[in-house]
């Protein structure tokens, strides 16, 4: 049975049904327990699960996360939230230094299987402190995995995949814009394998590439495109690392033209790393150069004006899909 819940929901479930499984999993972080969490994805769970399983934390990112991070290195599977991805930067010892090395410098005796999530990227009106896209950040970094949903079916089953099964750190990025969107999300269990890209929509034009919110932008395009006769295959990421470049290779074959749209800044992003796979591997199937939109390069700042500016958009999109068609009169 399927059932239509917003995307909080599903991460709450996803957290929820595993603690209930297995004792050794806990949820740490700013406000998650007495507050049911800042935007309220943990809401009920104290009282499910006890102050012991549900922890409370000061406003100490590093301090926290060093702790989250010892649980894991004996014996405990830790979910460690951060209220937003951007106040994580003070952990990013632990999270670099400690828990993606850790593995290596043990010579395979010490995992670390903890999940650290929140929400990335701009909300609107915040500032350019509290507005930053991290993947490609966290994607560079060797002992990692980084995942980054469109939608609560896909962060419901990788949330649970990532808490179950990987041994291996886990950053898990969600949207706070996307907090209330509904999907369909099945009431059995399920899981998803991570670095498995999904193909959103079929098309034979053209693959447009996105990953977390700038899907609606990606999928919001394919259908003004359709309008004039462009039909565009749009692929959802959904890991960052690993990254499944066979799959938007694939369509690309079919296709023969990629765009990618993302949130990061450009310089060192997503779409470079993809941009570099896709023409090393598939360059004689591409009939024009391999185009991307992201994020300006600067700070986002707080004047609505300029965030529209900033980030991309489907009228952008479009243009840049022309573009690539050849079609720009």
């Amino acid at each position: 049975m399927s059932r239509s819940i917003a995307f909080r929901e599903a991460i709450r479930e996803a957290m929820s049904e595993e603690m209930r499984r297995d004792e050794r999993i806990f949820l740490m972080g700013e406000e998650v327990a007495e507050y049911n969490g800042a935007y309220k994805v943990s809401l009920g769970m104290l009282t499910e699960f006890g102050s012991k399983r549900v922890i409370d934390t000061p406003i100490s990112e590093l301090g926290f996360t060093a702790i989250g991070v010892g649980a894991a290195q004996n014996g405990l599977r830790p979910i460690v939230e951060f209220m937003t991805w951007n106040f994580a930067v003070l952990a990013l010892d632990q999270i670099l230094n400690t828990a993606s090395k850790m593995l290596a410098m043990s010579g395979g005796q010490i995992t670390c299987p903890i999940v650290f999530r929140g929400p990335n990227g701009s909300a609107g009106q915040l500032g350019a402190q509290h507005s930053t896209a991290f993947e490609s950040l966290y994607a560079n970094i060797p002992g990692i995995k980084v995942v980054s949903p469109s939608n609560g079916f896909d962060a419901k089953g990788l949330l649970k995949q990532a808490i179950r099964y990987e041994e291996d750190p886990v950053v898990f990025m969600e949207s706070e814009v996307m907090y209330g969107d509904k999907s369909i999300v099945p009431a059995e269990e399920y899981y998803i394998e991570l670095g498995k890209a999904s193909v959103a929509r079929n098309g034979r034009d053209v693959t447009i590439v996105s990953f977390n919110k700038m899907m609606k932008v990606a999928l919001g395009a394919a259908e003004e495109l359709e309008k004039e006769g462009i039909s565009a295959e749009i692929i959802d990421l959904r890991t960052i690392r690993p990254l499944d470049w066979m799959t938007v290779l694939a369509s690309v074959q079919k296709t023969n033209r990629l765009v990618i749209v993302e949130e990061q800044w450009p310089f060192a992003s997503v779409s470079s790393e993809l941009s570099y796979r896709i023409q090393k591997e598939g360059f004689d199937y591409l009939d024009a150069p391999i185009r991307r939109i992201t994020a300006a390069d600067a700070p986002l700042h707080y004047a609505p004006n300029l965030v529209a500016a900033a980030l991309p958009d489907v009228p952008r999109t479009v243009k840049l899909v022309k573009e690539v068609m050849y079609q720009l009169k």
